[in-house]
C-alpha cells in the first residue's frame, strides 16, 4: 500500500502497532529528544512516536523515530513488519528496476489550508521546534525535503533535486543549511552563484514515508527522486507545485517553506549532533530568507535524532545507500553478489563477489571510491568472498580472521575525497582511504593456505527452511 501523506502512515503504523503516543505531558527539552534516542535502543521492532502535550506549547503535534526501526521500514515499503534487513535490501534494488515512474500532479494539497507571507513569516508560529542534543548551537530541522533546480537547465525534471540536509533556524524568516559539496544542491547553488543569483528552494516537512527514502538516497545528478519514489510505491508520487517557487513539492507535506539560498552569503552554522555520533563544528555555510510559508491545520513536525548509532537515520539511510551502491558495481562487475553500505551512511561499505583472476576484488574495491557515494562518503571497503554474506558480521568477521593478511591485503588511498563531517579526516574533506582484501587469493596468486575450506552441507539450506518453521509453529 502507497501513503499520500505522513498522517496515513502513522495510523498504519497504529494499527500494526508500532505507534506509541505519548498522552502525558512532557518538556520541550530534554523529554522529546531523549524519547527519541532511547526508542532508537528499542530493536529492529523499535516503535515511532507521536507527542500531542508538549509543555509551553498550545497545539504542538511532533512525530519522531518514523522511520525508525526496520519494522517501520517494512511498512514504509508496504512489506510486512517481520520482513528481514537483506530481504528488504533486496526488494529495494528489483523495485529500483521499475524506475522511472513519472509523478502525478495534484491539485488542492493540504498544505495550502493555511500560508504566511512576507512580514507574517514566522517559523517559530508554525513549527514547535526543540534541541536534539544539548551541544547542538540551536533548533534544527533536519528530516525535510529540500527542492531545489539546476538554474541553467530550470526544465530539465531529471536535473532537478530533492535531498535532505540540516537545516539551523537562525531566525524567524531566516534558515542555514549545509549544502554537502558532493550533493546536488551544491552543484544548484555553484551555478546560480556564477550567474550572480539567489537560489529558489522549497523545505518540504512532514511527508509520506517514501519520500524521506528517496530525498536521502545517493542518486546520479540527472535522476529524478519523484520518479525512484514512484517506482518504489508501485504508483506514482504525487506532487503539487509550490505557490512562490513553482517547484514541485510532495502533495501530502504538512508545511511547505519556500524561499532562496542568498548568493554568496554565508553564516556560522552549528555544531550539531550528526549522524556520525560526533559533533560538527560551526563552519560558514549559506544561508536561506524565507518568503512564505504554507501548512496543514496543525500540522504535525517530523524530526528526527541523531546520535550514537544506532538511531532513526542509521534506518532511513541504510537500504537507499546499499542499493545504488550494489546497481552501479553490478553493472561495471556482474561478478558481485552483494554489498552492505548500512553503517554510519556508507562510512564503511562491505561487499561480496566472485573472483575472476587474481587482484580482481581490489579492483571491485576501488571502484566502490569512485561511485557518486563513495566519492564522499567510502572511507573503509572490506571485499568479501561470493559465498561470505556481507550483511552476516560473523561471516565477515571469519573472513578477516581468516583470509586477510596485512602484509599484503591492505591497500591505502591517500588523499582521497570525504565529506568535511568525517570525524577521522585529519584534514576536513580529506581522507586517505582503505581497502580490506578479505577474499579467498586466486590464479595466479597463490599466497596463503586456503585450500581445503569447510562449506554448508548440501542439505542445511532445506533443514533452515525447515526449522524455521518448526520454530514459527511451536
Amino acid at each position: 500500500m502507497a501513503y499520500d501523506d505522513l498522517r496515513s502512515f502513522l495510523h498504519a503504523l497504529d494499527d500494526e502497532g508500532q505507534l506509541l503516543r505519548i498522552t502525558e505531558q512532557v518538556r520541550p527539552e530534554p523529554d522529546v529528544a531523549a524519547a527519541a534516542n532511547a526508542a532508537a535502543r528499542m530493536g529492529e521492532a523499535a516503535p515511532a512516536l507521536y507527542f500531542d502535550n508538549i509543555w509551553g506549547f498550545t497545539s504542538a503535534r511532533i512525530a519522531m523515530n518514523v522511520h525508525g526501526s526496520w519494522a517501520n521500514h517494512a511498512l514504509a515499503l508496504g512489506l510486512p513488519k517481520q520482513t528481514g534487513v537483506e530481504q528488504q535490501i533486496r526488494e529495494f534494488v528489483r523495485r529500483w528496476d521499475r524506475f522511472p515512474v513519472k509523478p502525478q500532479w495534484r491539485d488542492d494539497p493540504p498544505w495550502a489550508q493555511n500560508s504566511l507571507a512576507g512580514a507574517d513569516v514566522d517559523l517559530f508560529r508554525v513549527l514547535p521546534l526543540v534541541r536534539l542534543n544539548e551541544g547542538d548551537a540551536g533548533f534544527y530541522i533536519d528530516k525535510a525535503a529540500v527542492v531545489s533546480k539546476d538554474p541553467d537547465d530550470p526544465h530539465d525534471s531529471g536535473k532537478q533535486n530533492v535531498g535532505v540536509y540540516r537545516i539551523q533556524v537562525k531566525g524567524r524568516a531566516r534558515l542555514a543549511v549545509q549544502p554537502v559539496p558532493v550533493h546536488d544542491i551544491a552543484l544548484h547553488l555553484s551555478k546560480a552563484e556564477a550567474r550572480g543569483e539567489d537560489l529558489p528552494v522549497a523545505i518540504a516537512i512532514g511527508n509520506e514515508p517514501v519520500i524521506p527514502i528517496v530525498a536521502a538516497t545517493p542518486m546520479r545528478y540527472d535522476e529524478n527522486e519523484y520518479e525512484l519514489a514512484g517506482a518504489l510505491r508501485g504508483e506514482p508520487a504525487p506532487v503539487a507545485a509550490a505557490p512562490l517557487t513553482g517547484l514541485p513539492v510532495p502533495w501530502g507535506s504538512e508545511v511547505v517553506i519556500e524561499g532562496v539560498i542568498e548568493g554568496r552569503r554565508r553564516e556560522i552554522e552549528g555544531p550539531f549532533g550528526e549522524f556520525t555520533g560526533h559533533y560538527s563544528g560551526g563552519r560558514r555555510m549559506p544561508v536561506i530568507r524565507v518568503d512564505r510559508i504554507s501548512h496543514r491545520t496543525d500540522p504535525i513536525f517530523e524530526h528526527l535524532y541523531l546520535g550514537m548509532p544506532p538511531t532513526e537515520i542509521d534506518h532511513l539511510i541504510a537500504a537507499n545507500t546499499c542499493a545504488p551502491l550494489y546497481r552501479q558495481l553490478k553493472a561495471d562487475f556482474p561478478e558481485v553478489r552483494a554489498v552492505n553500505a548500512m553503517y554510519t551512511h556508507g562510512l564503511v561499505v562491505i561487499v561480496s563477489t566472485a573472483r575472476r583472476y587474481g587482484g580482481f576484488a581490489r579492483s571491485v574495491g576501488l571502484r566502490v571510491l569512485t561511485t557518486p557515494h563513495g566519492l564522499g562518503y567510502a572511507a573503509t571497503v572490506i571485499v568479501v568472498d561470493e559465498d561470505v554474506d556481507p550483511f552476516n558480521l560473523p561471516q565477515v568477521m571469519w573472513a578477516l580472521s581468516s583470509k586477510f593478511n596485512p602484509a599484503h591485503d591492505l591497500i591505502t588511498v591517500p588523499g582521497s575525497p570525504v565529506m568535511e563531517l568525517a570525524p577521522q579526516a585529519d584534514v576536513p574533506g580529506v581522507v586517505d582511504k582503505l581497502i580490506i582484501d578479505a577474499t579467498t587469493p586466486v590464479s595466479p596468486d597463490s599466497r596463503g593456505n586456503h585450500g581445503s575450506q569447510v562449506h554448508d552441507l548440501p542439505e542445511a539450506a532445506a533443514w533452515l527452511t525447515r526449522l524455521r518453521e518448526l520454530a514459527a509453529n511451536r
